[in-house]
């Protein structure tokens, strides 16, 4: 920028030299029309050149070269014409021909409501069942459970079963094998207070043509039954027990109908149980069931069971409600 403004104020000083030299003849000559200014050309790169502001202080008058020359603001307009032109416009539009998109399957969303609700409604659910994890003894189970859904998640219910015995092979090869006769024992009855709660929910077809609706309910509750010992001896008398019984499990639930539904599912009941003690002597120790049961030992047991059974939803159908 310093050589710009130092040939800027060589060209000044010769400009006011040669109107000094020019005003002295002018003073005695008739004052003559101002001659027309000439247009200024363009250098030959094409581009003006850029103007030169004088000024004796370098710092506060520098020359930006990024700004940008934004010219004078456009008139403001007038709102009655544009308002005119807008209305033009629209009647235009409207007078010419409607096109029309054909439409697909794609183009059309659907939202399927839940075929199936339960709240404030309740469940019967007869149900039978089949011990998992023991390999002396297996157990049947015949029963069932009356639950009140408060929501369509949350419910609340009671259940009872009656348990059916039978020896596996295992009881009879221990005694011929090891010499040793096992210990065992078996459920009469049970019965809990369960909470249930439904996280998922959903849906599958059938070769593409039946939609089956489907959730799954996770349970946790509180119980009591009863076990009774089986006497390696049969000369000797058995003794019961009174358990608590807390539950965990969960199970499928398939929709057939607004009334009808198919559960299966895995359910673990817990318990502290006594067992036979290992010296009964007739007449002598252990020989009553009541001195028995108070030296008897005691285990924790988990008690697995698979059940399956049909449940019935009163009342038998429900009505879907919107918010307005």
């Amino acid at each position: 920028m310093k050589p710009l403004r130092m040939r800027g104020i060589h060209r000044s000083v010769y400009v006011l030299l040669g109107l000094v030299l020019a005003a002295q003849p002018a003073l005695a000559q008739p004052k003559k029309p101002p001659p027309k200014e000439a247009p200024k050309t363009p250098p030959k790169g094409g581009e003006a050149e850029p103007e030169i502001e004088m000024s004796g202080d370098d710092k506060k008058d520098k020359v930006d070269p990024e700004e940008i020359d934004m010219g004078t603001e456009p008139p403001p307009g007038d709102l009655a014409a544009d308002l005119n032109a807008a209305e033009q416009q629209n009647q235009v539009v409207k007078a010419g021909p409607v096109a029309r998109t054909p439409l697909s399957w794609k183009d059309i969303l659907v939202v399927v409501r839940k075929p199936f609700l339960k709240a404030k409604r309740t469940e019967l659910y007869p149900m039978v069942g089949t011990t998992m994890n023991d390999n002396m003894i297996r157990h049947y189970t015949l029963g069932g459970e009356i639950s009140y859904f408060l929501t369509d998640v949350l419910a609340i219910g009671v259940e009872g079963q009656y348990y059916v015995d039978s020896f596996r092979e295992p009881f009879d090869l221990v005694p011929r094998q090891a010499r040793r006769l096992p210990t065992v024992n078996k459920y009469n009855w049970s019965g809990a207070l369960n909470f249930h709660y439904v996280p998922v929910y959903g849906k599958f077809a059938i070769l593409d043509r039946k939609l089956i609706t489907w959730e799954v309910q996770f349970t946790a509750g509180i119980g009591a039954g009863q076990s009774e010992v089986i006497p390696r001896d049969t000369t000797f008398d058995a003794f019961t027990t009174l358990l608590i019984m807390p539950n965990i499990g969960a199970n499928m639930r398939f929709f057939l109908a607004k009334w009808l539904t198919v559960n299966v599912g895995v359910r673990d009941y817990m318990f502290i149980d006594k067992f036979e003690p290992t010296m009964r002597v007739e007449g002598g120790m252990n020989d009553s069931a009541d001195e028995a049961k108070s030296n008897a030992s005691t285990s924790f047991i988990n008690n697995v069971m698979f059940q399956i059974g049909l449940s019935f939803w009163l009342p038998t159908s429900f009505e879907y409600t919107t918010f307005r």
